[in-house]
C-alpha cells in the first residue's frame, strides 16, 4: 500500500469516530514491526493524558502479542489512576487483528471500555 492510501484509511477512520463520540476521549494505537505504543487524547484541548509505550521497558526474546498485552494492562493502570473509563479506540489504518486485537480485549479486561 502507498502512504497515501494508509493517510486516507486512518483519516476516514478517525472522522467517523469523531462524529460519533463526542464526550469521550480517544485512544490511538501506534503498531511497528517490534514495538507498539498507545496514548489516550483529550482532542477539546488537544493533550495526552496518559501514554504508555513497550520502548520503555527493554523486554528480551517476548512475543509481540505478550508485549501488546503488557502495554494495554500498564496503560489501562495508569487510565484508571488518572479515573478514565470510557474511551473509544481510534485504530488507525490497521485492522481489528492479531496484536492490535489482542490489545483491545486486555483493554477491556483492564476496566477500560470502549
Amino acid at each position: 500500500m502507498t502512504l497515501s492510501l494508509i493517510k486516507k484509511r486512518s483519516r476516514r477512520n478517525r472522522k467517523k469516530l469523531k462524529k460519533v463520540n463526542t464526550n469521550r476521549y480517544r485512544l490511538t494505537v501506534f503498531r511497528s514491526s517490534r514495538n507498539i505504543s498507545a496514548q489516550i487524547i483529550d482532542d477539546k484541548i488537544n493533550k495526552t493524558l496518559v501514554s504508555a509505550s513497550s520502548n520503555n521497558k527493554k523486554v528480551d526474546k517476548v512475543r509481540k502479542k505478550d508485549l501488546s498485552l503488557h502495554v494495554a494492562e500498564l496503560l489501562a493502570k495508569k487510565a484508571l489512576d488518572q479515573k478514565i473509563t470510557n474511551v473509544y479506540f481510534d485504530r488507525g489504518s490497521y485492522k481489528y487483528h492479531g496484536r492490535i486485537k489482542s490489545f483491545a480485549e486486555a483493554l477491556r479486561k483492564g476496566g477500560l471500555t470502549f
